[in-house]
């Protein structure tokens, strides 16, 4: 079970979070996001710091091409996340994105789960996408992703059932639910942001590292490969 983590605010942290079992790391460019880091050479840095103990993931709401070709060329991450409101894409616009990106370059389209229709969005996604990940749009947040709330894991079920790619749940997920959304979904993947974080008194956020690593162990605990 791949655990995925958002967002990296910092070296150590990402560090930190990989030492706890972290297979992929969500780093959030400075596009008005939550945990966004102040710029991509930010981003470059721990790219740079993790190595090849984790894949670093590089996030857009932008469907902008040269923003997203700056992006990739200044961050190099191993996978590009491409999130923006629902109706602000289509698949073919990221098929026409990818042609002017590194061949080599895996590209993770985030789904929002909204109800049955969303099987056929993800089949047409999954078509140009090397990943999806289902998440759940928050009305206040630009971009699909980072609500901290779940959606009805019977359709990401059905999702996963569907395509032919790796499928990464997310929304909501948290030490306390991973195992039952792992059970229902069966995905290939897990993610989590807002319930492995840590409030800050001014408001933001860091992860906390207990909860990350009860994430871990859970989500581990319920693949099938370890019983």
């Amino acid at each position: 079970m791949i655990v995925q983590l958002y967002t990296m605010q910092s070296v150590e942290e990402a560090l930190a979070c990989v030492a706890a079992g972290a297979d992929h790391l969500g780093l959030t460019p400075p596009e008005g996001l939550p945990g966004e880091l102040p710029s991509f050479s930010a981003m470059r840095e721990i790219v740079e710091a993790v190595g090849d103990r984790a894949r670093c993931i590089g996030l857009t709401v932008r469907m902008d091409v040269d923003h997203i070709r700056a992006l990739v060329e200044a961050v190099q991450p191993a996978i590009l996340h491409l999130c923006p409101l629902a109706g602000d894409t289509s698949p073919e616009r990221v098929a026409a994105l990818r042609r002017r990106l590194p061949a080599d370059l895996p590209v993770m389209q985030a789904v929002s789960v909204t109800g049955p229709g969303s099987v056929a969005e993800a089949r047409a996604y999954a078509k140009v996408a090397d990943y999806l990940i289902l998440d759940t749009q928050a009305p206040h947040i630009p971009g699909v992703g980072a609500s901290g709330m779940t959606h009805d894991w019977s359709v990401s079920r059905a999702i996963v059932e569907a395509v032919d790619v790796p499928v990464i749940l997310a929304g909501g997920l948290s030490p306390e639910n991973v195992a039952a959304a792992i059970e229902a979904v069966g995905p290939w993947g897990v993610d989590s942001l807002t319930h492995t974080n840590r409030l800050l008194p001014d408001g933001t956020f860091r992860k906390d590292l207990d909860r990350v690593g009860a994430f871990v162990a859970a989500a581990r605990a319920a693949t099938p490969d370890n019983g």
